[in-house]
């Protein structure tokens, strides 16, 4: 056993990503941009009615936009989560803002024991049978399926064979156009990002999320 396992078992996994918390089948990943243009983004995915947005900080100059971001939901009354976090600085900047969930684009078992020392929910990338296994001994069960696009919906179908506790939130290369096939293999949400800066796919985001309705709530961890 591993010291980081370890103390996630002393610790005891919180309840990662309860109740209705992805009650919305997709949520909005902004990469790249600037403060106001993330926060413009954000709100069309709002008003289409996404509720959680995703901020990457891969790197320290995205940590301002993550913030202005985070502002904008609280004045809907909305969170906010950070992506990309691979290191333990990045923990702490997404910690200092007061994100809701943070999402990592792979599995580090020292990110997740640190995060439930924190009480914050963390969401792993995976791509393989085994790493979900590997997620699951740790106490997850909500998955970062990456990269989806590359990965594909036949492999979300597969993997809830074996794996039908594991909730995917499928994400990378994901369109507005091909969300609907992620979801149909038994994905609990998408991640879509440029689908808000384009009319058309905006709206299909919200026939999508018309037509699947606020999910049941799912108890996971």
């Amino acid at each position: 056993m591993t010291e980081s396992t370890a103390t996630i078992q002393s610790l005891g996994a919180a309840q990662w990503f309860a109740g209705d918390f992805f009650r919305v089948p997709v949520i909005a990943v902004f990469r790249g941009l600037s403060a106001a243009e993330a926060v413009r983004l954000s709100a069309r995915a709002w008003d289409a009615g996404v509720e959680h947005v995703e901020i990457p900080i891969q790197t320290p100059d995205a940590v301002p936009v993550l913030q202005a971001v985070a502002d904008a939901a609280a004045e809907r009354g909305l969170v906010i989560g950070a992506g990309t976090v691979t290191t333990i600085e990045q923990l702490d900047a997404a910690t200092n803002v007061g994100v809701a969930f943070t999402v990592s684009p792979g599995l580090d078992p020292a990110i997740v024991a640190e995060s439930v020392r924190r009480g914050i929910p963390h969401l792993p990338g995976i791509a393989t049978a085994t790493e979900i296994l590997q997620a699951r001994a740790l106490g997850l069960t909500w998955l970062k399926a990456f990269p989806a696009s590359l990965l594909g919906a036949a492999w979300v179908r597969a993997q809830k064979g074996p794996y039908p506790e594991s909730h995917f939130i499928a994400t990378g290369g994901v369109t507005a156009f091909d969300a609907g096939e992620f979801l149909a293999a038994g994905a609990s949400a998408v991640g879509l990002s440029g689908a808000f800066a384009d009319d058309a796919q905006l709206e299909l985001v919200r026939a999508l999320i018309a037509a699947q309705g606020p999910q049941a709530p799912v108890i996971g961890r």
